[in-house]
């Protein structure tokens, strides 16, 4: 499970339902749930 940053609890977790996503500068990102909180969260880089 990749891991991110949660700006709602401030600090690192786990990333639920992880899904890779291209941004518009066609760069590849990730981007999934907090498990906690439920808040979005979006990482830049390959899963």
């Amino acid at each position: 499970m990749p891991t991110g940053y949660c700006v709602k609890e401030r600090k690192k977790v786990e990333i639920t339902n992880p899904q890779q996503v291209t941004m518009k500068n066609g760069r590849p990102a990730i981007q999934g749930t907090c498990p906690d909180c439920g808040t979005k969260i979006f990482k830049i880089g390959k899963l």
